[in-house]
Order: structure tokens, then C-alpha cells, then sequence
């Protein structure tokens, strides 16, 4: 959308009769003057020099005008509509960038009006448009492509004298300028054809901002709704999914809208409608030892294969992957088996045995990876090759890194995470070792879905 000053006509003038008469004499002189050249050619001695020499002049004032206007364009002066507007800012022509821009205007005629005319005056094209009606106003959000010269604080400041409050910005990218319904139809397939999606559809359709999602027995109850937060009035979001867990959606300094609510709880009724469900595929990898190895998504329905896992693990081997009493270990299955915190890779031998779990999980803006292997099945490369999965999952997802919770004393985890060949950080926490792995530039083994950055599940060293 461009909002720009529309063109007016300009009325005739009235014609007057003094004009009519200095016209007319005009002609009569006209006539005068040719009849006179026209008898000295005739008539006089040199009459066909003189017609040369005028034929001469005239080609010559003509080429002349010719240059001068191409020299020094005529236009016509910028018509005064008379409405003391203010003068146009910013460059016309060069770079520009993008923004991403929302404000809050009264409900009543012509206050848009009035913001796309500010915009308009410092060059600032409107992309696209979305309006969040609420009790009192309207809360617009802009896709806008502005002058690079055009500071974000001169931009915020004409939406402000135009009218807007509570303004906010920020840069944008090309994967802003998509459709806002195309986004949402994406966002929903996504969320059908896999469950572990949720979370990171429910991050893109609601921007920058935090998923968390809390099992029945440990969310605190409250009702549906927009709620305050640390970040100010209105920053909380909160959702009830049909099995009683409570997700929750949080964002510092920009209140969500009822939109944004309905939006949101519409993509969760999805996801309870279509019920619990797999995306299909397995790879089969062959191990230094010649055995082979199938991997694929495990989810609820194998809680009670990893129940027998657990039964045949060692207490220290469950101690290293669950970091507390050994008694703890069954109760988190569950959680860790639900898509809506993560996704979880099984890898099961020639017979169907499962040997191997691997969790990806969804930490507010962090992702955690996660391993338990049968004792059995320890340095064999199982937990590699789960490990190289869970972190293409990641980039995927377009994380920026993964962090891995273990015990400084778990040589196998130490040597998977290194063998990943990403940069890493090591850093001690309540005595445990946190090993994050830098994705950036890691190249996924599936192609790189936009906007998708991971969001819900518990806290470190939890999963």
C-alpha cells in the first residue's frame, strides 16, 4: 500500500474581454508584418538573399529553443492545496530497509487516515496492514519499507504527532512480507502433520517471545486469557489443552491482543482435534560392529517400552541422564514422550528393541538435547547418531545452539557433543557440566523451515 497525495485537476479560468482584444491586435500586427516581408521579396532587390537570411534565423532560434528546453526541463509549479501540510521528509530514491511497526489508535474515522498520511510525508511505503480491535482503540500492525536515512525514533515520533501511542518497532526481513492468512494456513499444516511443531508454530504466528508448556499436576491452575507479566500489562499468555496442561506464552513490553489469543487457541484446538499422531520415516544405521540400528519418532504410545529401557539401565546410568534420585527417572518419561515439549528419537535393534532415546526439548528460547542409552549399547555409536539427529532437528527448527546438562565425570556425552564438530561452551551449574554447541552455520540435513525457533518444555537439567 502507498499512501500518496492524490492528484487534482485545476479549474479553468474565466476568460476576459481585454484578454480577447489583445489577441486580436496581436493578429492584425501578425498579418501586417507578413504582408510586408512578402512585398520586399517580391519587389525588392534582394529578395531572395533576405528570404534565405530569415529561413536561416528561424532554424536557428528554433535549435536553440530546443537545447534550452532540454537543458532547463519546465514543470509545472507543486499546486498549494492550501492545507499547511508538512513538508516532504527523507529520500525518495536509494537503500531502504524494513520495520515491522505496531501502535494503538483511537476507533473512530479518519484516525488511520491520518497515520498513513504521516507516513506518507516521510516516504514510508505500507507493505501491509493488520488491525487488533480492543475495548478502546485499535492496535495496528505495519509491515513498512522506509528510507534508510529515516531514524526509527524520527519515524516513531511522526506515528506519535499523527496520533499513535505505545508504539513499537522493530527491524523486519523478507520473511515478514508473507501473507498473514498464508502464514497461519502454513503454521496449522505444520502443526498436522506433526505434534512437535506446536510450539514452534505457536512462537512464529506470536512473534518474538517464550513457550512454555507445564503437565497437569505441576501447572499452577488459572483462567484462560490474557494475563500481566514481568514485562508489563498484558504479556502473558495462557492456554488449557484438553489432557489439563496449561501452555503458556510470554513476551517482554508488547501486551498480546484478543486477536493473538484467539489465533492461538484456534492452532491448539487443531492440535487436540487431530489427536495423538507420528510423522512416519525411519533410517537404519549400521554400527563399527556390524549391527544395524533403525531410528525413528517415538512418542506416548512408547512409554511403556521406555519403561522396560529404564528397568534394564543401570542406576548410575540413570543418575547421569536424569541428574537426581534414581526413583525419579519413571515419572518424567511421560513428559519427555509428549510432543508438546519436544520430539523424542527411538533407536531399536534388528528385532525391535528399543536400546536408545533421544529427546530434543523446547526450553523457553533454548533447545536441550538429551540422551539415555542401554547400558549394553554404550560406546557402539548409538548415541552419536542419535545426537547428529537431534541436532539437525534443531537447525531445522532454526536454533542457535543446543545445550546438553551432564556430569563432568560422563566421558561418552563429553566425546558425542565434540564429535558433533560445532564450536562449544563449557560452563559448571550447581555442579553439573552444560555443554552448548553453536549452531550457527550448521548446515541441516533437511531443509530450514522459517521462522520456527524453539519455545516450551521444562528447565535445564530437567530433561
Amino acid at each position: 500500500m502507498n499512501a500518496e497525495t492524490p492528484a487534482h485537476k485545476a479549474a479553468p479560468r474565466p476568460r476576459h474581454w481585454r484578454r480577447e482584444l489583445v489577441e486580436l491586435a496581436a493578429l492584425f500586427t501578425a498579418v501586417a508584418v507578413a504582408d510586408a516581408v512578402a512585398n520586399t521579396v517580391a519587389h525588392g532587390p534582394g529578395g531572395p538573399e533576405l528570404l534565405i537570411t530569415s529561413a536561416v534565423l528561424l532554424a536557428a532560434t528554433a535549435g536553440f529553443h530546443v537545447w534550452w528546453s532540454r537543458r532547463h526541463g519546465h514543470a509545472p509549479p507543486p499546486l498549494d492545496t492550501g492545507t499547511g501540510a508538512e513538508p516532504v521528509t527523507g529520500e525518495h530514491d536509494g537503500a531502504t530497509v524494513l520495520w515491522r511497526m505496531r501502535t494503538t489508535v483511537r476507533d473512530e474515522p479518519g484516525s488511520l487516515a491520518a497515520l498513513c498520511g504521516a507516513l506518507a510525508r516521510h516516504r514510508v511505503d505500507i507493505l501491509s496492514l493488520q488491525t487488533h480491535p480492543l475495548a478502546e482503540g485499535t492496535v495496528d500492525e505495519f509491515s513498512l519499507r522506509a528510507p534508510a536515512s529515516l531514524e526509527a525514533s524520527a519515524l516513531t515520533r511522526a506515528v506519535a504527532a499523527a496520533g499513535g501511542s505505545g508504539t513499537w518497532i522493530e527491524r523486519a526481513d523478507a520473511h515478514d512480507l508473507v501473507d498473514p492468512p498464508a502464514r497461519i494456513l502454513h503454521l496449522a499444516t505444520r502443526t498436522a502433520l506433526d505434534p512437535s511443531e506446536l510450539p514452534l508454530a505457536l512462537r512464529e504466528l506470536l512473534g518474538r517471545c517464550a513457550i512454555r508448556s507445564l503437565p497437569a499436576g505441576k501447572a499452577a491452575q488459572g483462567a484462560e486469557g490474557i494475563h500481566d507479566g514481568e514485562g508489563g500489562p498484558g504479556t502473558v499468555l495462557r492456554l488449557h489443552t484438553p489432557e489439563g496442561d496449561v501452555v503458556t506464552a510470554e513476551r517482554a513490553y508488547l501486551p498480546f491482543t484478543p486477536t493473538e489469543f484467539a489465533r492461538a487457541r484456534a492452532l491448539l484446538a487443531l492440535d487436540a482435534r487431530l489427536g495423538p499422531r507420528l510423522p512416519g520415516g525411519a533410517e537404519v544405521y549400521t554400527l563399527p560392529r556390524g549391527e544395524a540400528v533403525t531410528v525413528e519418532r517415538a512418542g506416548q504410545g512408547d512409554l511403556e517400552e521406555a519403561r522396560e529401557l529404564h528397568a534394564r539401565c543401570s542406576p548410575a546410568t540413570l543418575a547421569r541422564r536424569y541428574h537426581g534420585p534414581v526413583r525419579d527417572a519413571d515419572r518424567y518419561l511421560a513428559h519427555l514422550l509428549s510432543p508438546r515439549h519436544g520430539r523424542t528419537l527411538a533407536a531399536r535393534t534388528s528385532t525391535g528393541r528399543l536400546v536408545a532415546l533421544g529427546h530434543l526439548l523446547w526450553d523457553g528460547e533454548e533447545t536441550e538435547v538429551a540422551l539415555l542409552v542401554e547400558d549394553a549399547w554404550q560406546r557402539q555409536g548409538v548415541g552419536s547418531r542419535l545426537l547428529e539427529r537431534l541436532v539437525a532437528m534443531a537447525a531445522e527448527a532454526e536454533a542457535d545452539s543446543v545445550y546438553a546438562v551432564t556430569q563432568a565425570s560422563n566421558t561418552g556425552m563429553v566425546a558425542a557433543m565434540r564429535g558433533l564438530g560445532l564450536p562449544l561452551d563449557y560452563q559448571i551449574e550447581e555442579g553439573t557440566l552444560v555443554i552448548t554447541a553453536r549452531l550457527a552455520g550448521h548446515a541441516p540435513d533437511a531443509a530450514a523451515r522459517p521462522g520456527a525457533r524453539g519455545a516450551a518444555g521444562q528447565g535445564r537439567g530437567r530433561g
